[in-house]
């Protein structure tokens, strides 16, 4: 800034943004705009990193439990001879578990109450690969879905069916037996081996997990199964995982990656994050409106002090600087300290949090509603990179046109009445 803004120039602008007692008006109105700028950014910076972080979390729920990768069958016959095929992707580079399983709708029912369910069977050495609902069991729910005839069921589905571990839930399939009379739905009793809670309203109301041998036996898919869930390291190669599954499963099969399987929610969470972004850019765009009106009014209260500035030599482009600085200062202030404001916020986030609901004696993200227990916030760098240079965009050409005025005064014509 030194090789652009001269000595004098820095001196004047500095003088100016002083508040003095003739424009005491002008100072409030700069102050107001610094803070304006200041609080467009915190808010920015802060709203941005709790959509990043309920984000970044609802995906890892969702890829905890779904897997990255899915292989399905082009018909209704399922996937044969499962474990060769489980063996050879397990193989390939950035894959950590291949685990089969079985997908099917049930009517639930226990105590007189009913709830349409969805049962996967898996597994249970596979149960560690889901690690929301690995975490979420203890070891005696293990042990006692190791052995077989029990099921995993979540917290809300046992909650509304009025049941617990150990207790006998039936389980009614449409696919049933073939009769003289039609077909008979298949209806059977397991033990409830334990209950899940992963943090999804959908998956702990409407989930239940069996063994795979049971599994098969219940849907009558002998040998068979449904699905190949494929958990990868991380979620940024599974386009190159992708392909080399292509490559090897030849034409009976397909296979999706989790952003097809939901696109429609993760187009809702782009949509949202960039409408969330284009109207709390207005309040730093309000603020520059700020700068525009005081830097104005600054100008026309320091008319006889820009036409000597003038007669004693001072060029149009020198005065152009000087208010330019002045204007653009106001907006690199505002941004530096809401950027440190917004960081600060977001990196303690839950301690204040902790602070407002002991002061309103309210939860303010109560868990059974958010089914988070804590708040949480992803800083982006580049994200916060670009909220400050846009800060300072707006800043910058908020203060071009009063600055632009500035320049164009006439010594002559402001100290003729003086």
């Amino acid at each position: 800034m030194g090789g652009v803004f001269g000595h004098f120039e820095r001196l004047m602008a500095l003088r100016y943004m002083r508040s003095r007692r003739a424009e005491g008006f002008i100072s409030v109105i700069a102050w107001f705009s610094l803070l304006g700028i200041s609080l467009g950014v915190a808010t920015l910076i802060i709203v941005m990193s709790v959509m990043n972080g309920f984000r970044e979390e609802l995906v890892g729920r969702i890829l905890g439990l779904n897997g990255h990768l899915v292989i399905y069958s082009n018909g209704p016959q399922g996937i044969e001879q499962y474990d060769q095929l489980t063996g050879r992707i397990g193989g390939f580079p950035g894959i950590v578990a291949v685990t089969p399983q079985i997908e099917g709708q049930v009517m639930a029912g226990a105590n007189g109450f009913a709830s349409g369910a969805v049962v996967r069977g898996v597994r249970w050495e596979d149960l560690a690969a889901r690690k929301p609902l690995w975490d979420s069991l203890n070891e005696p729910s293990i042990e006692r879905f190791k052995k077989g005839e029990a099921v995993l069921i979540g917290y809300e589905l046992a909650r509304s069916l009025g049941v617990k571990a150990g207790d006998n839930l039936s389980l009614l399939s449409p696919h049933g037996k073939v009769t003289p009379f039609g077909t008979i739905p298949e209806r059977r009793v397991f033990i409830i081996a334990g209950l899940f809670h992963v943090g999804m309203h959908e998956y702990d109301k409407a989930f239940i997990f069996m063994p795979l041998a049971d599994a098969q036996s219940f849907f009558d898919m002998d040998r068979r199964v449904t699905a190949l869930e494929i958990y990868a390291r991380t979620t940024d190669g599974t386009g190159v995982i992708r392909e080399n599954i292509h490559q090897t499963i030849g034409q009976g099969l397909r296979v999706y990656d989790w952003r097809e399987r939901n696109k429609g929610f993760l187009n809702a969470l782009i949509v949202e994050r960039n409408v969330m972004f284009m109207i709390l850019s207005l309040i730093i765009l309000v603020a520059g409106f700020n700068i525009v009106s005081s830097m104005i009014m600054l100008v026309r209260s320091k008319n006889n002090d820009i036409a000597v500035l003038r007669a004693m030599g001072a060029t149009k482009g020198s005065i152009l600087r000087i208010f330019m600085m002045t204007g653009s200062s106001i907006g690199l202030i505002g941004t530096v300290f809401g950027a440190l404001l917004g960081l600060g916020f977001c990196w303690n986030i839950n301690g204040i949090k902790g602070v407002l609901e002991s002061l309103l004696g309210t939860e303010l993200f109560a868990a059974e509603v958010y089914f988070l227990s804590t708040l949480p916030a992803r800083v982006d760098p580049q994200e916060v990179t670009n909220v400050i240079i846009m800060a300072l965009l707006l800043s910058f050409l908020s203060s071009v046109y009063p600055a632009w005025r500035a320049s164009r005064v006439a010594p002559a014509e402001a100290l003729r009445y003086d």
